[in-house]
């Protein structure tokens, strides 16, 4: 019988509401069908949320050390409290040792799945704020992750549900700096990064991406600012001079208000708020992060730790728990990937010209 998938799972922030997406969507023991869930968490934090939240958890809880301890069937947990010290969790407040454990969560799930321990990780939700206050030299999982593969992939932030599908070629920086970071090599290599994230991880063979402009109506032809003339429409015509699908640039409110969006297989937005800010208004309960132009296989559902709402058992896990079955999806898709395009056909013919004595083309392929 085939291996399941081993499924990595960070808790996040402690004080927000990880744990209980977390809870509820293990709550359900077909969970178990699909998946190994390995969960880097608190066993103190997990019984306090387990029993103040009333969810009851049909699979058994194992306390492994690693990763290849897993076992199918239940829920195995990697203890991140190492000192041992007592957790005091504090529904919706920003404390120090809520930063500390989402960081050693983060750290041992990252090397399971560099080492191959772990086939995929899935993010529970983390505060930017409490998480680099401990010194932690990311702002976010993406970077993070990405670290170390940095001398030969570039990440992208994707988020996807259904047919809808928005990445960005700028993330995490402030709107006074996309500009300069916008060059014709940037938007070309995030739309190639696109491409190729919609073929091998999304299954789509030949997919069709809109790119949106950076200034108000895409520029007015340079009027309201020439970035478009300048950057992105010879990066767009870069990338359809070799055989991409990629259409733009499009000003963003009529695009997203017109329902244009349906009619292509990605949107790739400039800028953050500009590709998230209509993809949660159409998704926010069930959208996914994809970490995608990795190697690695790692997902997140698309809100944050909701500190406002956090201990009042309200959360909706919904995102959460399509994080883990895209993270699944990902991890297939890929295999199929690498094995249709791992054993091209042997040459077959004769060349013109030249000595082909030596090849008997009575024989078979193995043959050969």
């Amino acid at each position: 019988m085939n291996q399941k998938i081993k499924i990595g799972i960070t808790h996040g922030d402690l004080n927000g509401i990880g744990y209980e997406v977390i809870l509820k969507t293990l709550s359900d023991e077909r969970c178990a069908e699909l998946f190994t869930p390995v969960l880097y968490a608190s066993a103190q934090v997990w019984n306090y949320y387990k029993k103040s939240l009333g969810i009851h958890i049909p699979l058994k809880l194992r306390q492994i050390r690693n990763a290849s301890e897993a076992v199918e069937g239940e829920i195995n947990m990697i203890e991140v409290n190492q000192d041992n010290a007592e957790v005091v969790v504090q529904y919706g407040q920003r404390t120090a040792v809520a930063g500390k454990l989402a960081a050693t969560a983060l750290q041992l799930a990252r090397e399971d799945l560099v080492q191959g321990r772990v086939q995929a990780v899935v993010t529970a939700p983390i505060s930017k704020e409490v998480i680099t206050a401990t010194g932690f030299p990311f702002v976010g999982h993406t970077g993070f992750f990405a670290e170390p593969y940095s001398e030969t992939h570039r990440p992208m932030m994707l988020f996807a549900h259904n047919d809808i599908r928005v990445g960005l070629v700028t993330i995490h920086e402030a709107y006074a700096d996309v500009s300069g970071l916008l060059t014709l090599d940037s938007v070309y290599q995030a739309i190639r990064r696109m491409e190729l994230a919609l073929k091998q991880d999304f299954g789509i063979i030949k997919p069709k991406i809109a790119v949106m402009g950076l200034n108000p109506h895409a520029g007015e032809n340079g009027l309201l600012g020439r970035e478009e003339i300048e950057v992105i429409a010879p990066a767009i015509k870069q990338c359809r001079d070799e055989g991409m699908l990629a259409f733009g640039p499009f000003p963003a409110d009529g695009f997203w208000g017109s329902g244009n969006y349906a009619c292509f297989d990605a949107v790739l937005a400039m800028y953050h708020d500009q590709g998230l800010l209509p993809f949660k208004l159409l998704a926010m309960d069930a959208g996914v992060n994809v970490t995608a132009g990795l190697p690695i296989v790692r997902t997140s559902p698309d809100h944050g730790t909701a500190f406002d709402i956090a201990g009042k058992g309200v959360a909706n896990e919904s995102s959460f728990r399509n994080a883990i079955y895209r993270a699944i999806d990902i991890y297939r898709n890929r295999q199929r990937y690498i094995e249709a395009n791992r054993n091209p056909l042997k040459k077959r013919y004769v060349e013109r010209g030249k000595d082909n004595v030596h090849l008997d083309l009575s024989k078979s392929d193995d043959e050969i």
